[in-house]
């Protein structure tokens, strides 16, 4: 199966624990054991954020603020490079042909941001509609796609399915307000859409949870499935 995972700053890397970016590589070392085609999509996480908040005191404009913000997404991706033992591409790739080729020469396709205006969390679905993923998953902080923020709201109601068009529907609203509590950026969960794409979004901060969403299907966060789809073939078992 093709996984394209990706893979939030903070959960990766919070006040850039070496040890958990290590649990981490150890998690994507079993995927690539069991068979999986694995690319990566890194978040910047606090290190950017931190960036991009003194950028803007000094007077930085958006687009340069984005930059900072894709530079840490770069760095973070670094250090996961640097734990891995298997193969992978030796920087992070700055494009989606740049992890395509990565794939299919058999490596662990790693990169972080893009092209200033756009998230991680858009990097990722565009990654995977490019390669024609059979599975795209956003490791987060949060346990799933909210109705609302619930760090702000304690009644918050978690989906445990829903389909592309809702998820869309339901992002909408959110990234209309400064400072988006929205599970996946508007562009993503459009694209998402239109590639009619299986996804899931889970609470990645425990690494072995990555494996039991990726190898077993087995999580507690919410399943994006079009329409027509059907479970990804390495979590069927039979009897």
């Amino acid at each position: 199966m093709k996984v394209i995972l990706s893979l939030g700053g903070s959960v990766l890397a919070p006040d850039l624990d070496a040890d958990q970016v290590a649990a981490h590589a150890d998690a994507i070392e079993s995927l690539v054991d069991a068979g999986f085609e694995v690319g990566i999509v890194v978040g910047g996480g606090e290190v950017a954020r931190d960036y991009i908040a003194a950028g803007r005191e000094l007077g930085g404009n958006e687009v340069e603020l984005d930059e900072l913000g894709i530079a840490a997404t770069r760095l973070n991706a670094r250090l996961l490079i640097a734990a891995l033992d298997i193969k992978t591409n030796p920087t992070p790739a700055e494009d989606y042909a740049d992890a395509g080729e990565a794939l299919n020469r058999g490596d662990v396709a790693i990169m972080g941001g893009v092209m200033a205006g756009q998230t991680t969390d858009a990097v990722a679905a565009g990654l995977a509609e490019y390669v024609d993923a059979d599975l795209l998953a956003y490791a987060t902080s949060t346990d799933g796609v909210y109705d609302a923020d619930p760090h702000e709201d304690p009644e918050a109601i978690r989906y445990t399915t829903m389909s592309p068009a809702e998820l869309v529907e339901l992002v909408v609203p959110m990234s209309r307000d400064a400072g988006s509590s929205a599970p996946v950026d508007l562009l993503a969960a459009k694209l998402i859409e239109r590639a009619g794409m299986r996804a899931i979004v889970f609470d990645g901060t425990d690494p072995g949870d990555i494996t039991d969403a990726l190898l077993n299907g087995s999580h507690t966060g919410t399943d994006i499935i079009p329409k027509g789809s059907d479970e990804p073939a390495e979590w069927i078992t039979t009897e």
